[in-house]
């Protein structure tokens, strides 16, 4: 009996330890897309910075495809992480949304990544390569833009933003600030000032 648990323990110690290491990875293969595309990731090169083995990470991940995946969905919990969490301590409604669009400039001006807005790099990149990456990007930013809109239909039950399709307009935000994301990594800071007058304006604060 005190074999099997600590057999079971020590089970439990290597798939915690793996379940680490996995994040750490995929976490900076996000950061190395972020400036370099997904395309651009590459096992060895991970395998370089991290300075640990090839075969380790291909162990862990599998494929490259997996490993492109993967990135996507840690760049999703690092949004999530300094956007979104944070923004729900807010009173649901226009404050909520109010803080989610001054998180999300945050996000791009002190950049989360190296290389900018992970999600707006990545859309161009796929766009037009179907595949397990792309599914994993398109399904991230339709849920993306699924919150905004749950977001904006709250504010509206409160009686701000009325007369405005919520669809349309979390489209329109979205689209705005990922021109920031551009203005901002072409050192155009007047187009990040003018991308955050037009957000707002469509959030009657400005």
């Amino acid at each position: 009996m005190a074999e099997s648990t600590t057999t079971a323990q020590g089970t439990d110690q290597r798939l915690a330890k793996g379940a680490r290491s996995r994040a750490s990875i995929a976490r900076h293969a996000a950061d190395v897309a972020s400036i370099e595309g997904l395309t651009g990731l590459s096992i060895g090169r991970l395998a370089t910075d991290l300075g640990i083995s090839k075969s380790g990470i291909a162990t862990l991940f599998g494929t490259k495809e997996a490993l492109q995946v993967a990135a996507v969905k840690a760049a999703r919990e690092a949004f999530i992480e300094r956007v979104i969490a944070p923004s729900l301590s807010e009173p649901r409604g226009l404050p909520r949304l109010r803080t989610i669009m001054d998180r999300w400039f945050d996000h791009i001006i002190d950049s989360t990544f190296p290389g900018g807005c992970f999600r707006v790099a990545t859309i161009a990149e796929f766009d037009s390569k179907p595949g397990p990456v792309r599914d994993a990007i398109a399904e991230d930013h339709s849920e993306w833009l699924d919150f905004l809109a749950k977001q904006i239909r709250h504010a509206q039950e409160q009686g701000d933003l009325t007369g405005r399709d919520a669809d349309a307009m979390a489209f329109e935000l979205d689209a705005v600030i990922s021109a920031a994301n551009t203005a901002q990594q072409m050192g155009d800071d007047r187009g990040v000032t003018t991308a955050h007058t037009i957000v707002n304006g469509i959030l009657g604060c400005g």
